[in-house]
């Protein structure tokens, strides 16, 4: 299985998605096709957001560890 990419290769990816979707709004000949290029964006920044969204809960997560370990240490001593 492999692993997972590092969050910032993801977005750069994402980042690039963007700019894809972006030139393809542009040459668009119909409106199905900028509603089909819309839906595509809206689902690709909505990935951009879950991954910065995970990052900061990563962060709450090794500060609340930490807070916990302090506790710890001061109920120890």
């Amino acid at each position: 299985m492999d692993k997972h990419k590092p969050s910032d290769e993801m977005i750069r990816e994402l980042d690039n998605l963007l700019s894809k979707l972006n030139a393809m709004e542009i040459v668009a000949s119909d409106d199905h096709q900028k509603n089909s290029v819309k839906v595509m964006r809206a689902l690709v920044e909505g990935q951009i957001h879950s991954i910065n969204e995970f990052q900061h809960l990563k962060k709450a997560i090794d500060l609340l560890t930490l807070q916990l370990f302090d506790v710890q240490n001061k109920v120890s001593n």
